[in-house]
């Protein structure tokens, strides 16, 4: 399959070259926008999507009001994961704002899909976030990487970042965060971050059951294994890597809902035709990250797959780590802040929130829900309701468990 994909891919260059060109020409007379909206069909269903950019060169300090610059600093190197932070320029002698590291999620994109979630914790966090490295990229000589080497890499970043930070995971990575977190309270490592905000994250798939939950049960692991991972074509750094392929990952997102996605690109079409420019880049910028994808290491898709959606090793209370069992009642003194969308497709309400029952060790009035009851999944850290409520609940919650300044 992966060869065959990449085959094709090579076959169409030819049409995607012809219909940008086709596209450029006429988009430049408004007679011509029609027939330049069907050619852009056609370059970008043809097109390669690569790794889109960070673009956040500069934010403005809430303290401060004013604008500094934002440059990216590689903080750890690993095989499968670089830690960037987003160093601002600010004054040295400035009181430290709290340190968060934002956990993104292995799923097919890349960590550029927060970067909303990013954009607005700079103005009052020293921010950093997991950049995973497409599994196609990494040698097959570096070795496997699965959910408990997940869990591992989080507790080393944690440990890099040191006393009194904070962390905050969106989505698939809430399980292994919350793990990572008990591990180290149990352990009584002095780099537990003093809070842990989970959003939108399976914690227990049980509650609410969605598709992607419901898929997950129905196969086995051997069929999962047998038909969805492949072995990383020659031509590539990770040439013989078994991993999970992003396409696969991304036309199972396609798949949950096909006619919102055709109306979107049919709009499109028309906002082209018609001259409507800023529609018709809201939904290129949209489709240009949707759409670019990362492969995933094979040992880490079939863990996650059995361990969290089929087993509930975490959620039953049986996840084992290195032969010792995940006790998430050992955390004490992490405050936890739970965020749900009402309308969440993916990762249902309940799911996250099960976190609370889990961390029983935690008194009440260090736990918190945050349920936006009118938004989907990726409203939940993106967006109108992600930048106007969500974003300064997560803020006064970090500034509330927050170090005093030195």
């Amino acid at each position: 399959m992966y060869f065959a994909y990449e085959l094709s891919r090579s076959f169409l260059q030819p049409m995607n070259v012809f219909a940008g060109a086709a596209r450029a020409v006429l988009a430049a007379h408004p007679v011509g926008r029609p027939a330049a909206a069907a050619f852009e069909m056609v370059e970008r269903a043809t097109r390669r999507y690569p790794k889109p950019s960070w673009d956040l060169d500069t934010t403005t300090l809430a303290a401060e009001g004013t604008e500094v610059r934002v440059h990216r600093q590689i903080a750890l190197v690993t095989p499968f994961c670089e830690l960037l932070r987003f160093a601002r320029e600010v004054d040295p002698s400035r009181p430290a704002d709290p340190k968060v590291l934002v956990v993104a999620p292995i799923s097919g994109h890349h960590a550029t899909l927060l970067r909303e979630t990013v954009r607005e914790l700079l103005p009052a966090h020293d921010v950093y976030i997991t950049d995973w490295i497409d599994a196609r990229l990494v040698p097959a000589d570096r070795g496997p990487f699965g959910l408990h080497d997940y869990i591992d890499l989080l507790i080393q970043m944690l440990q890099k970042l040191g006393p009194d930070a904070h962390i905050l995971a969106v989505c698939q990575p809430c399980p292994a965060v919350l793990a990572a977190v008990a591990r180290m309270a149990e352990d009584g490592d002095r780099s537990t971050p003093r809070t842990m905000t989970l959003m939108s994250g399976p914690v227990d798939s049980r509650i609410n059951p969605t598709k992607v939950g419901e898929f997950a049960e129905k196969h086995s692991l051997a069929k999962f294994e047998r038909t969805v991972i492949h072995r990383v074509p020659p031509g590539e750094p990770g040439h013989g890597r078994p991993v999970y392929p992003g396409v696969l990952q991304l036309n199972a997102f396609l798949s949950m809902d096909p006619l919102r996605h055709m109306e979107a690109h049919l709009k499109h079409a028309k906002h082209v035709a018609f001259g409507d420019d800023d529609a018709a880049q809201k939904h290129r910028r949209f489709y240009d990250e949707y759409f670019a994808v990362m492969d995933m290491p094979a040992e880490f898709y079939l863990e996650t797959v059995g361990e969290i959606f089929q087993e509930q090793t975490l959620a039953r209370g049986t996840m084992i780590h290195h032969g010792r069992k995940i006790r998430p009642e050992a955390i004490d003194h992490t405050a936890l802040l739970t965020v749900e969308g009402g309308k969440d497709e993916i990762t249902a309400p309940g799911q996250t929130y099960a976190a609370h029952a889990l961390c029983r060790g935690l008194p009440a009035n260090e736990k918190r829900q945050h349920l936006q009851a009118d938004v989907g999944h990726y409203g939940t850290f993106s967006g109108t309701a992600w930048r106007q409520e969500i974003a300064p609940v997560i803020g006064a919650f970090i500034r509330e468990h927050s170090a005093p300044s030195p």
